[in-house]
């Protein structure tokens, strides 16, 4: 990367080192150490101890059967500790790898994110973050997903992220991602920055399931930059609890016939703080998009946000935010936002919050269900987690994780 692009990113980053997010709560970050500690290298992920794997697995990264992935890419704490793949035309390494093999690396550094968007990014660069570096050549597709995994395992430690992805034009790229840690009421905090590049003609599905502990911080900053006829699947899942979570991806649909749609599962039980949306911005003529979130609070707190913005002739954007609230706590605020700066859009959103209706569960429990069973059945069916491009086996892992976390809500 050019000296002088690192020096201007540097230089921005220490102005907003002390730069509150816009939205969410703010977290102090000299309550958490670096992990500095060195680590070892190109691990074998089978030879990881068995709770590890377990930990990994509840977040969709299968470890022991390397048949159903393309690539593989673990970092615990700071550092990666492995990273391989397994087919031809398919990349993947280390950010600090990706920067010592391509002269053109600077042209995707920083730029789906701005590194002054706040203290945590501005941490991110400071800190010399690394993380993973994703590339589809041109026409490849991957046959089975990537997997990657970003794993806390110190307490009271910040483990900074920085990941680029990019998909060549005509290209296809399934990642399944789990952010996920080791410690159990113990703190710690996560600040992954991630950069998304879909060319033209391109499709992303990527797939982020986090599963945090209750004294976790979490900070995502993500941006995504879509060419065009280019496509990203975006699908986020929590169901665990966490302190304080928030992210607001930002995808710019910058080409002709861009697509962007998002889909998120988050349940919030007691203790957990949860500010999540999306944002997406239609600048390409005939761009669309998508957002649908279901959301259950069973005594923790939700904000879901939702932006969509048209700035080019002919685009089309929906929003859909649905809440329930199970029990006598908790909070669901839903913040639906449309703007059209043109003639010629069709943008449109839903939102309603509420309680599983009474009717719904006398009906089920006259054909035998207790209420309990019953209850489980509707929120079953309001979460939907069917969840596009998953491979069986991913899939079944998810449905068990629904499976358990409707245990922890009844």
């Amino acid at each position: 990367m050019p000296e002088k692009l690192n020096n201007t990113n540097l230089e921005k980053a220490k102005a907003a080192a002390n730069k509150n997010a816009s939205i969410g709560k703010d977290i102090e970050l000299s309550k958490y150490v670096i992990d500095s500690a060195e680590k070892p290298k190109n691990i074998d992920p089978s030879a990881l101890p068995a709770e590890d794997k377990e930990i990994m697995l509840s977040t969709g990264v299968m470890l022991d059967d390397p048949t159903q992935r393309s690539g593989t890419f673990i970092q615990m704490g700071n550092t990666p500790v492995h990273y391989s793949q397994k087919q031809d035309g398919i990349e993947v390494m280390a950010v600090s790898k990706a920067k010592e093999k391509y002269d053109w690396f600077g042209d995707y550094w920083w730029n789906a994110v701005s590194v002054d968007t706040d203290k945590y990014t501005a941490h991110v660069e400071l800190n010399n973050a690394d993380g993973y570096f994703i590339r589809a050549l041109p026409g490849a597709k991957t046959v089975f997903p990537v997997q990657a995994c970003l794993y806390l395992n110190k307490i009271g430690a910040v483990q900074d992220v920085h990941n680029i992805i990019i998909a060549e034009e005509g290209s296809e790229l399934h990642i399944i991602t789990g952010c996920t840690t080791s410690l159990h009421n113990e703190p710690g905090l996560h600040l992954g920055v991630s950069e998304f590049y879909i060319k033209k003609g391109a499709k992303v599905t990527f797939t982020m399931i986090h599963n945090w502990t209750p004294a976790m911080g979490v900070r995502p900053r993500t941006g995504i930059i879509i060419e065009d006829n280019g496509l990203l699947l975006n699908n986020y899942v929590i169901m665990k609890p966490v302190e304080s979570l928030q992210q607001n991806p930002t995808a710019n649909c910058i080409g002709e016939n861009a697509t962007a749609r998002f889909n998120s599962i988050l349940i919030a039980p007691p203790g957990s703080n949860m500010d999540i949306g999306s944002r997406v911005l239609l600048n390409g003529k005939g761009a669309r998009t998508e957002m649908i979130s279901r959301t259950i609070t069973t005594g923790g707190n939700i904000i879901a946000r939702g932006y969509i913005e048209g700035n080019a002739p002919d685009v089309k954007g929906h929003l859909e935010c649905r809440g329930l609230i199970l029990g006598d706590a908790g909070s669901i605020h839903a913040i639906p936002e449309l703007k059209g700066n043109l003639a010629g859009i069709d943008l449109s959103h839903e939102a309603a919050v509420g309680k599983i209706a009474e009717e719904e569960v006398e009906y089920l429990m006259a054909r035998g269900l207790t209420r309990d069973e019953a209850t489980s059945t509707i929120v079953r069916g309001f979460l939907n987690v069917d969840i596009e491009g998953l491979p069986p086996l991913l899939n079944a892992e998810l449905k068990k994780a629904i499976a358990d976390s409707e245990e922890d809500m009844f």
